[in-house]
């Protein structure tokens, strides 16, 4: 007698109907699953798109371990990834000449230029022909090797009639001959959705060339050119005491002064750069990818929070740690700290409700604390649209269902004008019992 085991009940079905795919179908939302093929009228396949992968109760008891498996093997992975990225921060942090760099930061000054150059050139001799031949329909297997455009000038002067000019337009100041390949259009292509490549070109090669001038402006290596030291304890105005002098020191001495700087402008950038990623498409065709889209605005705009609250860390340290107001009275920074200190001193002693805890006043503390929350909380009715109170219990009813809890009669979405009613309703309560706990804690304190 031979045991078998039993042979597994298969749970899902399989739509052995396969649905022919085209590009409208790729643009419509959850078009690869039949349960958020329904778009964005509701917000469930937003849910599911995050939900269906981690909810081990659809799954078959053999799916259910394999995906248990996956996962544990992803963050194995990542484990690896974090052991490794630590070693190589110990490494750079422990061999690194960062303090040599901070006593001399302006050493590398031109070198971002040559960056740009680069990038301005590669976009130029490979990357424009190339998709000059995409746009006209050219199969891929049909068109040149990229070196072939920078080894064979008369290649590319086929496609750009300039480029039998050479260098000769550039020095004679004739420089309208390349504007073949060097655009000023302004716009999006029509047919890729993207910025002209050209104008991107031409707008990289301008950019080389001022930052070639700028680069030669300031002291470097052979001490030619202005001092940044000079140039911030020259910046004086009216009103402002001793400007800028002492900021130099501040900078090439304070660690967490220079790294806060550095984190606050890389995180406004990339700030900036979640909104023109969007707004001005630098590749063809992502303006019409919009998960790509909605992925490349979140992550910009989560790291540069990130970055922004790391750079307010870290100025908190070094006013704790590093900073001494006495070798630095009535520069810009010192007079921003008293200004500082001047508005909350008056502010704490204008807002008794504020410091009401633990005294005859506390209940106007209390009633402030539950009105502002009141008030804040009809600012979500009134400004979501219909968004907001529709996933809020949405949630509460899954959370119902899930723990076998829901009542008989289930709440639904509240509609526009429902909502915007009870935004109304809490925004006035909400106010009026915020204003007068402010006042009335004031009244009573000054007598």
């Amino acid at each position: 007698m031979i045991i078998r085991s039993p042979k597994p009940e298969v749970k899902i079905l399989v739509d052995r109907d396969p649905i022919k795919t085209s590009f409208e179908q790729w643009a419509k939302p959850g078009h690869f699953s039949r349960t958020i093929a329904k778009g964005p009228d509701t917000t469930t396949w937003i849910w599911n798109l995050h939900a269906d992968a981690h909810d081990f109760d659809s799954h078959t008891s053999d799916l259910e371990e394999i995906s248990r498996k996956v996962f544990s093997a992803h963050f194995g992975q990542l484990s690896i990834i974090f052991l490794w990225l630590s070693g190589m921060y110990f490494h750079g942090a422990r061999f690194s000449n960062y303090e040599a760099w901070l006593s001399d930061p302006t050493h590398i000054g031109p070198s971002a230029q040559d960056l740009v150059l680069s990038w301005a050139g590669h976009q130029i001799h490979v990357s424009l022909p190339i998709n000059k031949f995409l746009d006209a329909g050219v199969d891929p297997k049909e068109i040149p090797l990229p070196h072939e455009f920078i080894l064979n000038r008369d290649l590319l002067a086929q496609l750009y009639p300039s480029f039998h000019e050479g260098a000769t337009p550039f020095f004679t100041l004739n420089w309208s001959k390349y504007a073949d390949f060097l655009t000023f259009r302004g716009g999006l292509d029509p047919i890729t959705g993207g910025l002209w490549l050209s104008d991107t070109a031409h707008h990289h090669l301008a950019i080389a060339i001022l930052f070639l001038i700028a680069g030669h402006m300031y002291k470097t290596n052979w001490g030619i050119g202005h001092s940044l030291k000079d140039i911030l304890e020259a910046h004086k105005g009216p009103f402002t005491g001793q400007g800028h002098k002492g900021l130099y020191e501040i900078f090439t001495t304070s660690w967490h002064a220079q790294l806060s700087l550095n984190l606050a402008m890389l995180g406004s950038l990339t700030i900036i750069v979640a909104h023109h990623m969007y707004s001005m498409p630098p590749y063809p065709y992502l303006a019409t990818d919009y998960g790509t889209q909605l992925s490349l605005f979140t992550h910009h705009m989560w790291i540069g929070g990130f970055l922004i609250v790391g750079a307010a860390a870290h100025a908190a340290i070094f006013l704790v740690r590093d900073y001494d107001p006495t070798t630095r009275y009535n520069d810009l920074l010192d007079r921003v700290l008293r200004h500082r200190d001047a508005i909350i001193s008056h502010l704490n002693w204008a807002s008794q409700v504020i410091q009401s805890y633990g005294s005859s006043l506390s209940a106007y503390g209390l009633f402030f604390l539950g009105a502002h929350f009141v008030w804040a909380f009809s600012l979500m009715f009134l400004f979501s649209g219909r968004g907001y109170w529709q996933e809020l219990i949405e949630s509460i009813v899954w959370a119902h269902n899930k723990l076998k809890v829901a009542p008989a009669t289930q709440p639904r979405a509240l509609s526009i004008i429902q909502g915007r009613a009870v935004g109304v309703t809490h925004y006035l309560l909400g106010g009026i019992a915020t204003t007068w706990a402010f006042f009335l804690a004031r009244i009573i304190a000054v007598g």
